[in-house]
């Protein structure tokens, strides 16, 4: 039996605590509610993330909290939100009308639409002409103070508010004001929303995906002569590391050839390990562990068959192209390209060049000795290990590198690594 879906409700408490009382009933499919009730609209990113990956969906009690979520990136699984135009606009504007204080032809409204505003008003048969509406997102004391500001200028008679934090400001403010609350058709509606969305991205995450990877360090041939028994080394000490990876994402992993492995999995399991279809999977830690540069391709199918051909397919397109993303390609075989995520501002580091680098390296080489490890390449560039190690996988990256195998002592550790430097590269000097 297909365990029930899991939505999380993440609004104010009071609304949290109806949806979860109006419970599986109002549900299209057996589901489980889970509750992120917030005292304030502004920690709707961090209960999102607190509800963690296991959730199928989220519904959220008005556009405000989905939207501050939806900037922060922190929305990973599909999400609803409850709408407070139509019949809930209209039963909060009848409340209003038996407000002595209020006039619902002078009021402002904020996050409903101008043009709910507006349809709502038309079915009443009440000219919106004086009614002042703001949709755009703002923290708290910003859409408060808009409402004071009318109604100390003397355009509006009232407010009616979709946020309970705004409602509180305006009453300690001594301004007559009218919440916006969901009806419970609104609700249900969401709530069935929200389970179909649900439902949709366990059969999306669920999907059969391959993955290709390729080794052009195995793939090329060997041009200087080197022992045959590194190679199998290189082979077996990828292999090890591909299992310890597949095993983290629950998925299988088994040679082709000499340089190319297939890794099974779902579309779930590999969202999570590139971040989204944003990086290649597997790559970094080939590359810090082994010193080697990979080649990926990602396919989704409803078959096996089709899966493997979709992620040939992406492998010959990140071939071809050299591009880091692109490298997947869905089960209708379209490439899959993510939007890139904004970086912070500020965070400009420039990345050395590799030629640079080499040639820095190739000048205090001695001996003719071209072979170096991440401690000697330190001392000859005047930086740390650490960061020679990463400019000698740059030069790897680049082709200006080749990875030998790791040096195994008796001490323990993790293994030297070596690198011979192609400074054939570097052209006549």
């Amino acid at each position: 039996m297909t365990p029930d879906l899991t939505i999380g409700v993440v609004g104010p408490h009071d609304l949290v605590e109806r949806v979860m009382l109006m419970g599986h009933a109002a549900a299209p499919l057996p589901c489980r509610l889970v509750a992120a009730a917030y005292r304030d609209e502004q920690e709707a990113p961090d209960k999102v993330t607190r509800l963690g990956p296991g959730v199928d969906a989220c519904l959220f009690a008005s556009p405000v909290p989905y939207d501050l979520a939806r900037r922060s990136g922190v929305l990973t699984m599909p999400a609803t939100y409850v709408q407070l135009g139509g019949s809930a606009l209209v039963a909060a504007l009848a409340k209003a009308a038996l407000d002595t204080r209020i006039d619902p032809k002078r009021v402002s409204i904020d996050v409903v639409s101008r043009a709910e505003v507006e349809e709502a008003y038309t079915d009443l048969g009440i000219a919106a002409t004086d009614v002042h509406s703001r949709d755009e997102p703002g923290a708290t004391g910003t859409i408060a103070a808009y409402h004071e500001r009318l109604l100390r200028q003397g355009a509006t008679t009232g407010a009616l508010t979709c946020l309970p934090t705004v409602a509180e400001r305006l009453q300690t403010a001594g301004v007559p004001v009218i919440r916006i609350r969901p009806t419970s058709g609104a609700v249900r509606t969401a709530l069935h929303t929200a389970a179909l969305l649900g439902a949709h991205h366990r059969l999306e995450e669920s999907q059969l995906t391959v993955v290709l990877v390729e080794v052009p360090t195995l793939r090329e041939p060997v041009r200087r002569a080197a022992p045959r028994y590194w190679r199998d080394e290189l082979r077996l000490s990828l292999h090890r590391l591909l299992v310890q990876e597949a095993n983290r994402i629950n998925a299988t992993v088994w040679p082709i050839d000499d340089h190319a492995y297939l890794v099974t999995a779902t579309r779930g399991s590999i969202t999570a390990a590139t971040d989204g279809f944003r990086v290649l999977p597997f790559a970094s830690r080939i590359r810090e562990e082994l010193g080697l540069a990979v080649e990926v391709g990602v396919g989704m199918g409803r078959t096996t068959h089709d899966a493997e051909s979709h992620a040939r397919a992406a492998l010959a397109r990140t071939q071809a192209g050299k591009q880091a993303q692109g490298f997947a390609v869905d089960r209708e075989g379209r490439a899959l390209i993510p939007a890139p995520r904004m970086p912070p501002q500020g965070s400009t580091t420039l990345k050395p060049k590799g030629v640079e680098v080499l040639a820095r390296l190739a000048a205090k080489l001695e001996g003719g000795d071209t072979v170096v490890d991440a401690e000697g390449a330190g001392r000859m560039l005047g930086v740390t290990p650490r960061t020679a190690r990463r400019l000698l996988r740059t030069l790897v990256d680049e082709g200006l590198a080749w990875p030998l195998p790791p040096n195994r002592t008796p001490q323990p550790g993790r293994p030297r690594q070596l690198y011979r430097l192609i400074v054939e590269k570097l052209g006549p000097r």
